[in-house]
């Protein structure tokens, strides 16, 4: 399951039995008793062993019992009971609403809420939530800025909204206002002060400092995590960009919080970092680069005289690194014929950007690794399996997920996700491995286990595949009576072939729904080390759905059909010309 925290506030019932296990009577799963949610309806997920109502209504059940029936949900506490025969259970659900409200005469978010630091001539702007017909200004450095009402605006739902076709942007019901300007030098601009007055009332506010960096004393950092996380803007709500190796060294160009805008647009966290003091911004130099064929690859070296920003994006036959910061002195490359590369190009596309572009021989890439050994990139492209019979030579990990306290998600009779999880990688472990395949599992029984530590074992065993197996959830908005059906998650180009292959493959031969193929930022989709996929093999909150998950003649179907897929898709596509 991807949608973390279906259950986990719920009082739990500890399962260890094989499915077929059942309550007795009636049993509510989900949601806790005391559950707030900003969603419009509600699923109460459950069992009963005789009929059930909900506030006196009867709702649909399936053959073993189970139920999900949605509910809407008014702003506020919601109140319902459940009852089969002489058996009540009653639980409270409270809507909140999606904004938080304006009190009277009152701020919403302020522009900037915290510390920011930007360039010279850099435009930057204040900005306030604040009732209707407001006027609004902010005071700084002495000087006070008029914030003006913006054209309507609206606010775009969680990610997570496109998996119950809800991702439509939403009018926002407040007025923002703002006022822009740029520094004319650089120092400590100090805090503004928002000031809003609406008839007789008026109220101030303090956002967060803002100061201008000098020209001449950019700070330059350097990456001391093992991948430091780049990513689009400053918080975890922005998307992830190519991550940078440890040495990385790059210049600071603003800052937002404990966020760093590096030289190249991407953002950082501080903590990865670390500041060299008197270091001048970075401008590397890269000349000869060479290639050495390994067992299970080909590793490329680029000498250059600083390690700089790096990114990597894939395409159909292509392979682009962009050295940020770079300057190509490279006359002479050392390539021999090699049964992937087919040929390698470069360009200077701007004065500090410069690509190295891999032409391949197969338009299928098995996996990559990069890493600064001092000031060299070394960047490995793994080459395809030598396969022989269905799939003697092939190495998988398969990642049960979730365990330990972590259940995922659970069944309308508890049953956890994690327990499934577990048992499915387990019978698709023996149906591989009677194929040929060596495969390792990122864990063998309930233990826990960190998302860090699956992705560090996929790096560590190199594997040719990685599936990561879960069974799916939805978020409270969606309909777990209606929603069914196997769906896969891919993020790099490497493995979308793969996905849309085992979704094809596992819906036409086993009869089964079609949710989707999803490219998705997740934890086990992101390793590049092979094409990894995350499964969401049917949905475990889904009464009649629960059924065929837990039935052990279709575990063994569909562990065997996972495996036939994967062995079709390998033969298909191990080979080089």
């Amino acid at each position: 399951m991807i949608i973390k925290g279906l259950g986990l506030g719920a009082s739990l019932v500890v399962l260890t039995a094989m499915p077929g296990w059942g309550q007795t009577g009636l049993f509510l799963t989900y949601p806790p008793d005391g559950h707030q949610t900003t969603a419009n309806q509600i699923f109460l997920i459950g069992t009963g062993s005789g009929p059930v109502t909900v506030n006196g209504q009867a709702i649909r059940q399936s053959p073993a019992g189970h139920f999900a029936p949605s509910f809407p949900l008014q702003l506020g506490p919601n109140r319902f009971t459940l009852r089969q025969g002489s058996q009540e259970q009653t639980v409270t659900i409270t809507r909140q609403p999606t904004e938080t409200p304006l009190t009277g005469v009152s701020f919403g978010a302020l522009e900037p809420a915290q510390n920011m630091t930007r360039q010279l001539g850099e435009l930057i702007c204040l900005g306030a939530v604040a009732p209707p017909n407001a006027t609004v200004t902010a005071r700084l450095g002495g000087q006070t800025l008029s914030l003006t009402p913006q054209p309507p605006t609206v606010s775009l739902p969680p990610n997570n909204a496109i998996l119950t076709a809800q991702n439509a942007p939403n009018p926002e019901r407040h007025s923002r206002y703002q006022g822009c300007f740029t520094a004319t030098e650089p120092g400590d601009l100090g805090t503004p002060t928002f000031t809003l007055s609406l008839g007789r009332e008026r109220v101030e506010a303090q956002g967060g400092k803002i100061a201008i960096l000098s020209p001449q004393a950019l700070e330059v950092i350097e990456v001391t995590a093992p991948q430091g996380v780049a990513r689009t803007g400053p918080s975890t709500n922005h998307s992830r960009l190519t991550p940078l190796p440890r040495g990385t060294r790059a210049t600071v160009t603003g800052r937002e919080g404990d966020w760093l805008r590096l030289d190249y647009g991407a953002w950082m966290n501080g903590a990865e970092t670390r500041s060299l003091p008197g270091a001048v911004p970075p401008l590397a130099r890269i000349r000869s680069v060479s290639g050495r064929p390994g067992p299970n690859g080909i590793e490329m070296a680029f000498p250059l005289t600083v390690p700089v920003p790096v990114t990597i994006a894939q395409e159909d036959e292509q392979l682009m690194l962009t050295f940020h910061g770079a300057i190509a002195e490279t006359d002479t490359i050392r390539l021999d014929d090699d049964p992937l590369i087919r040929r390698l190009d470069w360009q200077q596309v701007n004065p500090t950007t410069l690509i190295y572009t891999f032409h391949l021989k197969t338009p299928h890439q098995w996996g990559y690794d990069f890493r600064y050994d001092g000031t060299t990139l070394r960047l490995l492209l793994r080459y395809p399996p030598n396969i022989q019979g269905q799939l003697n030579g092939l190495r998988v990990v398969l990642d049960p997920g979730h365990g330990g306290a972590e259940l995922g998600a659970r069944g309308p009779n508890g049953f956890p996700e994690k327990e499934i999880n577990l048992i499915l990688s387990q019978k698709l472990r023996r149906e591989l491995e009677r194929r040929g395949a060596q495969v390792y599992l990122t864990r063998e029984t309930d233990v826990d286990l960190g998302l860090r530590e699956r992705m560090d074992f996929i790096a560590q065993v190199q594997p040719h595949v990685a599936l990561s197996v879960h069974y799916n959830a939805l978020p409270d908005s969606g309909n777990a009576e209606e929603t069914a059906g196997i769906g896969m998650f891919w993020y790099h180009p490497q493995a979308h072939d793969l996905a849309v292959f085992l979704q094809d493959y596992l819906v036409t031969n086993l009869d089964r729904p079609h949710y989707g193929v999803f490219w998705n930022n997740l934890a086990l989709t992101r390793p590049y080390a092979a094409p990894t996929v995350l499964m969401e093999l049917g949905f475990i909150i889904n009464p009649w759905e629960f059924e065929w998950i837990v039935d052990e003649a279709a575990q063994d179907q569909l562990a065997g059909a996972i495996a036939s897929a994967l062995a079709q898709w390998v033969q298909a596509r191990q080979a080089v010309p």
